[in-house]
């Protein structure tokens, strides 16, 4: 009985007259709508089962706009960094010789939404396939409760809530259409020539590096001797040094040259990798969320999307073994005076080969057993063990040379990361920071433990240097957990609007960019 209704629907409809959009809400036209959706794949078929078969972008004078709003949106696709021709080809396909014309074009139209919906609520990539480093998991993807939302609100509002929320994000938009713009217009001019500029120095090679940071903003007026050095351009080069987290000291060497001559269409690639990064986010970063910027070697205490602290920090080295994880968790507790336990690849890569020389190595560790009772050095034959048999630990006591510093703070996660102290504060000084094993040291641990206890405690200070002063090993939990956000963005667009780039240290964004070209986001659109 279906197919001889589904058949007699597919007559009807094929035959249809003019005013055939007044017939959409037909039973005939419905259960046609139902067998095309299936035959669609499970997505579609989903979608048509929320709407009972109704159309989605036909018949209604409602459906009719949310047709318009979806064929807007799909046109400006790029200027959110998504792959605007896939999207437009999904719409625009051509129907199949079997497949009645309105059914068809109601299906793509669905189709192009969804694929446009999910990319722009879940991202266009899969974090992990794209860098195993990346420890984020897609977001959940119900088109049911998409389509019921489209069907009650409308195309743009629910466009608009599945974009990411926050005040970065629309930020990234506007820096990501200046830089299209740029680009389009012949960018900054040419590159500047040489390897380093002092003050003091002239010729065509400083006039051509005055012009080029003039044209992106860094410098002003018409100087009377343009190719010379002078205090107005060491202005500028510092400005730009500031500008892009390098060491702010007015010489344009080979590094900061290096960013200078950054092209504006290798500029606009990180702004695109960042949209991407931003739809990876959680929904929702907490009122109160501590953000680590790898790339830029911040962490910074953010309360109600406003700074409350901000230090400096050292990431992991760039190794296989050694890179800091993209992720987010949750802080429950800081230890103060904490023991160093000492990871077993650690213990068994760099320490194991030391003791097997020198027993006595690496002196201010403790050897343990599995039971933590510790170990005489000396009636142990390290030679007789390899990384895999070695059946002792290594930790290191509280103290203020433990390796940890004075205060960790813990947020447990698989890969046993972790914010803390450290005692090797010169390293604090250098501008790329990329020194440890994969933990974030901080140049002011004390002052974000501080702040953090201040939610809990009327003194935060008193109390944290009472039980630092105990010497003991504490835990001090905390009452409301606190989000820990561990980001990777070398593209930044702060609130005063001048745009900020970092250095793309472990190469993350190279890969992100080009998995995002191969799946057709190009970075200067050709109407750009």
């Amino acid at each position: 009985m279906t197919r001889l209704l589904f058949a007699f629907s597919l007559i009807w409809l094929c035959s249809a007259p003019p005013a055939f959009s007044q017939t959409w809400e037909s039973i005939s036209a419905r259960a046609a709508l139902l067998h095309a959706a299936e035959a669609a794949g499970p997505e579609i078929t989903a979608a048509y089962a929320t709407t009972a078969g109704r159309p989605i972008w036909h018949g209604s004078a409602a459906a009719r706009q949310r047709r318009a709003e979806l064929q807007a949106a799909l046109a400006q696709a790029a200027d959110h960094g998504l792959a605007a021709a896939r999207y437009q080809a999904l719409a625009n396909a051509v129907p199949a010789s079997d497949t009645p014309p309105a059914l068809f074009r109601e299906i793509t139209l669905t189709r192009a939404f969804l694929a446009f919906a999910r990319d722009l609520r879940t991202g266009v990539l899969t974090p992990g396939e794209v860098d195993r480093e990346i420890k984020r998991d897609p977001h959940e993807w119900a088109p049911e409760a998409v389509i019921r939302q489209v069907m009650h609100d409308g195309t743009s509002a629910v466009l608009a809530d599945l974009a990411p929320r926050r005040a970065s994000y629309p930020r990234l938009l506007r820096l990501r259409a200046e830089l299209a713009r740029i680009a389009g217009q012949g960018a900054w001019g040419p590159g500047v020539p040489g390897s380093r500029y002092d003050t003091g120095d002239s010729g065509d090679g400083v006039a051509a590096l005055r012009s080029r940071l003039a044209r992106m903003g860094y410098g002003s007026g018409a100087p009377a001797q343009p190719s010379q050095f002078g205090p107005g351009l060491e202005a500028a080069v510092k400005a730009f040094q500031a500008a892009h987290g390098l060491a702010v000291d007015g010489i344009a060497g080979p590094v900061t040259l290096g960013e200078i001559n950054r092209s504006a269409e290798d500029r606009l690639g990180a702004v695109l990798v960042a949209l991407e990064r931003e739809r990876w986010l959680p929904r929702r970063l907490g009122s109160r969320h501590v953000l680590v910027n790898m790339t830029d070697f911040r962490a910074t205490l953010i309360q109600d999307g406003a700074p409350l602290f901000e230090t400096r920090a050292i990431v992991g080295k760039n190794r296989a073994t050694h890179r800091t994880p993209e992720f987010s968790d949750s802080m429950d507790h800081l230890v103060i005076n904490p023991t160093w336990h000492v990871p077993r690849s650690i213990t068994v890569k760099e320490y194991l080969p030391k003791l097997r020389r020198n027993p006595w190595a690496v002196s201010h560790l403790i050897l343990v057993d599995r039971r933590g009772r510790t170990i005489d050095r000396g009636r142990v034959n390290f030679s007789a063990y390899s990384a895999s048999s070695f059946p002792f630990a290594l930790k290191q006591p509280p103290g203020p040379r433990n390796a940890l510093g004075l205060v960790k703070f813990m947020f447990p996660n698989p890969y046993n990361i972790y914010l803390h102290d450290t005692p090797g504060k010169a390293l604090f000084a250098r501008d790329l920071r990329t020194f440890s094993h994969g933990c974030i040291r901080l140049a002011d641990p004390f002052g974000l433990a501080h702040r953090l206890l201040a939610a809990q405690s009327d003194d935060p200070e008193a109390l944290a240097r009472r039980v630092l002063q105990s010497g003991r090993e504490t835990r001090v939990t905390l009452e409301a957990p606190v989000p820990v956000h561990l980001v990777y963005r070398t593209a930044l667009a702060p609130a005063d609007g001048r745009m900020q780039f970092r250095r793309d240290i472990y190469g993350r964004d190279a890969r992100i960019l080009a998995a995002l070209r191969e799946a057709g986001v190009t970075p200067v659109p050709p109407e750009s």
